[in-house]
């Protein structure tokens, strides 16, 4: 073989085997991004205490707000605390094994650790005190609640609401449509625009909008500060 080109051919081999490592990282890459986006993805977490928003919310009819307290005054809806269980159930159902757990942490003067279930990205802010005022029910986000015995986060193709569908911090909707229903109707940016578009905030109280829509925090400082 003549010397000269050996380089050359070098060079080659080693040009083709970046290429082939660059496509089987691509090739992971889509596979990857196909199992997280297009399979359905449950997120709920089993509880210290097994509670039941089926048979607070559901069952006895209890406002989600008289535990949520802070939702309508506040970003974030808040956790009851300890003190507002025992409200109720220093009372009702005190020999229930679930009831005594909540009682233990009360006698003790402890929180009971919750696992957050809906947990946004830290570049979205959004706020439950605006939404809530303007009357805005809490299914329209959170979905029934009040049929849930676990609460749970679904992923997007999933035929559950969501507040947000997405796990993995990807935004594939970005455009929000006239017709009411975001592209797909994943519950994502998409969605959020085309409720802000479709409605506006009149003496404190979401109203539908007239065609075309208002501006109603649609600049993109609205949610990410």
């Amino acid at each position: 073989m003549n010397v000269s080109i050996q380089p050359a051919l070098k060079s080659l081999r080693t040009a083709a085997l970046i290429a082939l490592f660059a496509l089987i990282g691509i090739c992971f890459g889509y596979f990857f991004n196909f199992l997280v986006t297009d399979n359905p993805q449950v997120s709920a977490p089993e509880q210290p205490i097994a509670f039941s928003h089926k048979i607070h919310a559901g069952d006895n009819d209890i406002p989600c707000q008289y535990c949520h307290t802070e939702a309508r005054r506040s970003p974030s809806a808040g956790v009851p605390s300890v003190s507002k269980c025992m409200g109720c159930h220093t009372e009702v159902a005190t020999e229930s094994p679930l009831i005594r757990q909540v009682t233990e942490y009360w006698e003790n003067k402890e929180p009971i650790p919750w696992i957050k279930v809906h947990d946004l990205p830290d570049f979205v802010h959004f706020t439950h005190k605006r939404h809530v005022q303007a009357g805005v029910a809490c299914q329209t986000c959170h979905g029934p609640v009040e049929t849930m015995d676990r609460v749970a986060v679904h992923s997007r193709n999933n035929d559950g609401p969501t507040l947000f569908a997405s796990t993995t911090g990807q935004i594939t909707n970005l455009e929000a449509s006239n017709s009411g229903a975001a592209q797909n109707d994943h519950w994502e940016m998409g969605l959020c625009l085309n409720c802000h578009k479709q409605h506006d905030v009149v003496d404190g109280k979401a109203v539908r909008a007239a065609e075309g829509g208002f501006d109603n925090g649609l600049d993109c400082w609205t949610c990410h500060k």
